[in-house]
């Protein structure tokens, strides 16, 4: 059985958000929520807050890019974790919102990505998901993950995994 591009994009994004979307909801990062928004892992790396909306625009943008629609406007003016816990949200609302059927075929969909110094790339959607769409978002992740990480929050893989649940006790196969 091949995997569509909704089933390699969708549960990853959807699962990846929300995690995110959770760890700005624990007392830890509350009680630090001023010094938090402005964190940098380095001086030339964006803030946590701009890791976060990066996340968000991976997700949104490289969903429609792939389903041939309009993503939905954005504007990076999350300026308190709330914010950010709902521009979450609505991503996740977005992404859940594409069926399969739209993106059924993109595999092989020219995505044109244009950036304003006038480069850019060139793909079929099969290589924009695994070359550059998945990596990007995820890279964002990791950094805000990262950011909470080297600011003392307690947070670990279960947390980056948490929508697999508690681990499980296995029977021993037969």
């Amino acid at each position: 059985m091949t995997l569509t591009m909704h089933e390699i994009t969708v549960p990853l994004l959807v699962n990846t958000l929300g995690n995110m979307k959770n760890w700005l909801g624990r007392d830890d990062v509350r009680a630090t929520q001023a010094d938090l928004l402005a964190a940098r892992l380095i001086e030339d790396m964006r803030p946590l807050t701009a890791q976060y909306q990066m996340a968000s625009d991976s997700a949104k943008n490289g969903i429609a890019r792939l389903a041939g629609i309009e993503p939905p406007a954005m504007p990076d003016t999350e300026a308190s974790l709330d914010a950010l816990q709902e521009r979450c949200a609505k991503t996740i609302a977005f992404v859940r919102s594409v069926t399969p059927a739209q993106l059924e075929g993109s595999e092989d969909r020219e995505i044109v990505l244009r950036f304003p110094n006038g480069q850019g790339y060139r793909f079929h959607g099969r290589d924009y998901v695994t070359g550059f769409m998945l990596p990007n978002f995820l890279f964002h992740a990791t950094t805000a993950y990262a950011l909470l990480r080297t600011r003392g929050i307690a947070i670990g893989k279960p947390d980056f995994l948490a929508h697999l649940g508690a681990p499980v006790a296995l029977a021993d196969p037969a």
